[in-house]
Parts: structure tokens; C-alpha cells; sequence
């Protein structure tokens, strides 16, 4: 199957529209159980985490040693886990569900679903900075496919519900049902076709429905209103676009340099790369416990306002290293929530330097926090209508769309005009070129 081109038109595939109305919502609900059983069980082992190194610090020196060691340990067998049992569970999985739509890769079997599962959740829950939205994608997506195969759907059918179940896992793990629907649309298939607006919307409402009865009804960043931004500030958005976009030409390329240093231990074992990564993460872990894992509480520290500049940009430069390594692991994990927190934290500086070199303009910090978040998504992904419904459906705010869209497009034309190709193209390239049975990420 050829890649899907740009635009609509009368040339769609054919198929059962009412299999796909009925199909859809059942594996919008599969998927919702399934992503917010994942989202939860983060949570404890966020929780888990915590009291662990709390309880470590009695006991300095061994205690540094065992952190060290359990992360290490929870990191390769992670690795190891995706090794043998399923390699296209490597890493986010969004380019490998790319390449299934595209006809370019076969769909994983069913056991691609525990891999992603639990090798997830031993990769972010022991402090990997990674984000839960990539295994919840690609287990949508395969348990999407799969109820078409059961239901003896043909392929149109089949990669309808494939995308639509990849849009569902996004909405979940996020609370985003526009996002995950949009998601499906823009990056995945990057067409609008009918019959799959129908599937996404169908799925990820579902999704969200069923997940909101496991996890509960609430914003994943409830912020205080933010005050709209005069006209007189508004240029200064185009400069914090410009700056975004140059951090996300950088953040790409530190991305696929990690990547290309791990690969190059070729006398190790992949688990064995993923248990130096995982030692390193670990010792971080114990000397400054807030800054490992996927990163919620960073964002939300960064919306609210709170930290110097100084510690804020030390976070930033700690956070977009620990991106960069921990992918390149080659644990399941994906990348959304740790630009999140990057974006948050990059505009959280910005809004700092602006507030005190601009008084008189009354510019919120916090507001070129949230912008942040949706810009740097752009330039890192160039899904820009995905970030800016993301940003606005994770906190509820809508009083920065003028301000956001601004910052997004000039994030999104500095890296174009750069030649710098979207993270998830050059990771899809990446994995075609791979040799058979090679990590594919």
C-alpha cells in the first residue's frame, strides 16, 4: 500500500460504514480500559518510586547503590522484554503504526500489547523520562486491529479501526478526546477522509468515557485564568516562536544523536545499553527525585509559575538531555509528555525574562508556559492543530489562542526553513532502514 497523500476526494476507500460505527466504539472502549489502567498504574509506581527513594536516603550509600541497581534492573528487563518478545514495541510505536497504515509494516501480534504494557511501566515507572501517550497509541492501535481480524474486516476496514484505536490510546492518556481524534487526521493518515473522522471521533469519545469512569473527571492541568495578552505583547510571542523553533531543531537532532550513540555499543546487548541508561536515570533519580519520569508534576509546576529563572532553566537543560537518553533506551515510552514539560518549562523562561524586562506590559509567565507547551509540540512533531487542542483540552484554557497560534507557527516555520524533517518522519525512516530484526523505534 502506497503512503497516503495530502487531500481529500472521492477516491476513498470503500467499506462497511456500519461495521466501522459499530467496530469503532468498541474499540474506543477496549482501548479506553485498557489506556487508563496503564495511566494508573503509573501512578502507583510514581507513588512506589517516591517511597522507595524516600526510604533510601536512611541509608546514604546503599541506598544510592540499590536506586541505582533497581533502576538499571527495571530498564533492561524492559528492554529485554520488547527483544524477545515483540521489537516493534521499542520506543513510542507511533512510527510503526505510521507504517502499518501505510501498508510499509506488519501489525504486531497480540502479545505486543503486555509488552508495551508492563515493559512500559517498567521503563516510566522507575524514572525514565518517557511518556505514557506512545505505549497507549500503539496497544489502541493493535487491540483496534485486531478486533477487525476477529470480526473478519477487510483491510480498509481494518486500518480504519487501526487508526481510530491509535487516536482512542492518545485521548486517554491524555483526557483529550479532540486531540486523539485530530491526532489521527493530521500525523497519522494526513488526509481527512471521512470514514476515518467517523472511526476516531467514535472511538476516542469512547475511550475518554470509559477512562474517565476508571480515573475520574478532571483536567490533567487546571490552571488559574490567565489574563489575554495586549497587542503590544503579541510580538513578543513571535520571538518566543522563534526561540521554540530553534529548541526543537536542537531537541530532534539530540534525539537522533542518542539514539545513534546507544546503537553504536554494538558489543553489548540492548538490554545491557538500557541497564547503563537505567543507572544513570537511577542516580539521578536519588539525588533529585522530581525530575525523573514522564514529568506531569514539572508541567504543572511550570503552569502555575513557580521556580527562578535559574532553576527553571536548569530543569529545562536537565529534562531535554534526559529525553534524549532515555529514548534512546529502547524501552517502550513515548515522547508527547516530555515536550510537554520541555515546552512548559522553555516558556516558563521566556515569560520570567519578558516579566523583568517588560514590567509594564503585564505579561503572565504562566501564559508563555501554556503557549510553550503547544508550540515546542509543532516544532518537535509539526502536528501543530494537535498541540494547540492538546494544550487547550489539558488545562482548560482558552484565553491564549491568538497568542498560541502565533508562537506555533513561527515554531513550526523555523525548523522547515531549517530542512529539519519532524521527529516521527525520521524515526519512521529510520525503522524502514533498519535491518531485518533490528530495534525498530
Amino acid at each position: 500500500m502506497n503512503e497516503v497523500e495530502t487531500g481529500a476526494g472521492a477516491d476513498e476507500p470503500k467499506g462497511s460504514l456500519f461495521a466501522i460505527a459499530l467496530l469503532a466504539p468498541l474499540a474506543g472502549a477496549l482501548a479506553g480500559v485498557l489506556g487508563a489502567l496503564f495511566r494508573a498504574g503509573l501512578d502507583k509506581a510514581d507513588t512506589l518510586r517516591g517511597s522507595v527513594i524516600a526510604a533510601a536516603h536512611g541509608v546514604p550509600l546503599l541506598g544510592f547503590l540499590g536506586i541505582v541497581l533497581m533502576v538499571a534492573m527495571a530498564a533492561a528487563l524492559a528492554a529485554f522484554l520488547v527483544q524477545r518478545f515483540a521489537r516493534e514495541a521499542s520506543g513510542s510505536g507511533i512510527p510503526h503504526v505510521e507504517l502499518v497504515l501505510r501498508g510499509q509494516a506488519e501489525q504486531g501480534t497480540l502479545r505486543l500489547i503486555p509488552v508495551k504494557f508492563f515493559g512500559g511501566w517498567l521503563a516510566i515507572g522507575s524514572g525514565l523520562a518517557l511518556g505514557r501517550e506512545g505505549p497507549s497509541v500503539q496497544m489502541g492501535a493493535t487491540l483496534a486491529h485486531l478486533i477487525g481480524k476477529w470480526f473478519r474486516c477487510d483491510w480498509d476496514d481494518c486500518r480504519m479501526l487501526l487508526a481510530a484505536g491509535a487516536g482512542a490510546g492518545l485521548a486517554t492518556a491524555f483526557n483529550a478526546p479532540l486531540a486523539g481524534a485530530i491526532f489521527v487526521l493530521e500525523e497519522l493518515v494526513r488526509r481527512f477522509e471521512t470514514r476515518i473522522a467517523i472511526a476516531a471521533l467514535a472511538a476516542s469519545g469512547t475511550a475518554i468515557g470509559v477512562a474517565r469512569v476508571i480515573l475520574g473527571d478532571q483536567l490533567d492541568f487546571p490552571i488559574a485564568p490567565v489574563a489575554a495578552v495586549p497587542l503590544a505583547g503579541l510580538p513578543l510571542y513571535v520571538v518566543f516562536g522563534i526561540l521554540t523553533g530553534l529548541v526543537a531543531v536542537a531537541y530532534n537532532r539530540i534525539i537522533l544523536g542518542a539514539m545513534d550513540a546507544v546503537g553504536a555499543m554494538k558489543a553489548l546487548p540492548v538490554p545491557a545499553r538500557a541497564a547503563l541508561i537505567g543507572a544513570a536515570v537511577g542516580a539521578l533519580a536519588f539525588l533529585a527525585p522530581s525530575l525523573v519520569g514522564g514529568g506531569d508534576a514539572l508541567t504543572a509546576q511550570a503552569l502555575a509559575g513557580s521556580g527562578t529563572l535559574g532553576i527553571v532553566l536548569l530543569l529545562l537543560a536537565v529534562r531535554f538531555l534526559l529525553g534524549a537518553i532515555s529514548y534512546a533506551a529502547g524501552t517502550p515510552g513515548g515522547l508527547f509528555a516530555p515536550m510537554l514539560v520541555i515546552g512548559a518549562e522553555l516558556g516558563l523562561a521566556m515569560g520570567l525574562v519578558v516579566a523583568g524586562l517588560f514590567p509594564t506590559l503585564g505579561l503572565d509567565p504562566r501564559g508563555f508556559a501554556l503557549v510553550g507547551m503547544a508550540a515546542f509540540f509543532a516544532g518537535v512533531v509539526r502536528s501543530p492543530l494537535t498541540g494547540l487542542i492538546l494544550a487547550v483540552e489539558m488545562t482548560g484554557s482558552t484565553t491564549l489562542l491568538v497568542p498560541m497560534l502565533i508562537a506555533t507557527f513561527v515554531a513550526m516555520l523555523v525548523p522547515a526553513m531549517a530542512g529539519s524533517p519532524p521527529i516521527y518522519d525520521s524515526l519512521r525512516e529510520r525503522a524502514q532502514k533498519a535491518p531485518p530484526g533490528a530495534l525498530k523505534r
